[in-house]
């Protein structure tokens, strides 16, 4: 049996309970548009063997972390209202 609870504030919920939402986001990287011509004509022979050769050695997770995330969380009526209310959360 699948137990839901708020992701938020860990009230429980059932789950074809009206007041459970679900609430997802995305991060990622907000590239603007690459010239591959005009950078490859910079970048000069062998640019693109390095670059791969530095992703070899580079932690998977961290270079997921810098280009997409995904979440998916699951939320009480309560804690909806406190996210439309203010989405990014109290400013640190």
């Amino acid at each position: 049996m699948i137990r839901y609870e708020c992701d938020k504030c860990g009230t429980r919920m059932n789950p074809d309970d009206a007041h459970r939402f679900i609430v997802k986001m995305e991060i990622y990287a907000a590239a603007s548009h690459v010239d591959l011509d005009a950078t490859a004509a910079d970048a000069g022979p062998g640019a693109l063997s390095r670059v791969i050769e530095s992703l070899r050695h580079a932690d998977p997770d961290e270079i997921e972390d810098k280009t997409y995330r995904a979440y998916r969380f699951d939320v009480c009526d309560d804690c909806r209202r406190i996210l439309m209310a203010n989405p990014l959360g109290p400013s640190s």
